[in-house]
């Protein structure tokens, strides 16, 4: 009967961490107008179009996750808060030990998958009047005033 609930409480906080464990792999700030029907304002699947860059921002990539990292913490984190205490404080400690699992984990895999990489959002100005941002990660000979093609997601001088 323990044990059926021990794993009860651990099956319910990994699929209550599961939820949390997805970040957004974009940078948050104010797209300016710059938003072209997406959610978040960013376009990397553009495939061609030609315009002038209006503005270039510098960004702080987040890692990108896919929740395994979570959900292995969080399981590791649930199986050491197990093995404390007994009774009602033991259920604690494993869902306790899931929850923290589940952080530390989550952010050890953004952090192996580049977290904190500088990236740039070239807002630019298509020909047709349309704005669009597109994040990459380097704009080595782009400045603002350049003309430009974005081809599958990336700008280029024109």
């Amino acid at each position: 009967m323990k044990a059926t609930r021990t794993l009860a409480a651990l099956v319910a906080a990994s699929a209550l961490l599961g939820g949390c464990a997805s970040q957004s792999s974009q940078p948050s700030y104010a797209n300016n107008g710059y938003n072209n029907g997406y959610a978040n304002g960013y376009d990397n699947t553009a495939s061609t179009g030609y315009g002038t860059i209006e503005s270039i921002q510098v960004t702080n990539g987040e890692g990108r996750t896919s929740g395994a990292g979570a959900i292995v913490g969080g399981l590791v984190g649930a199986l050491a808060g197990n093995q404390v205490g007994s009774g009602g404080g033991r259920t604690a400690a494993t869902v306790a030990g899931g929850v923290a699992g589940a952080a530390i984990g989550n952010r050890v895999e953004a952090n192996r998958e580049g977290a904190g990489q500088q990236q740039y959002a070239v807002n630019i100005r298509l020909d047709n009047g349309e704005y669009r941002t597109i994040v990459q990660d380097n704009v080595y000979d782009l400045r603002v005033g350049n003309r430009v093609r974005i081809v599958d997601g990336r700008v280029y001088r024109y």
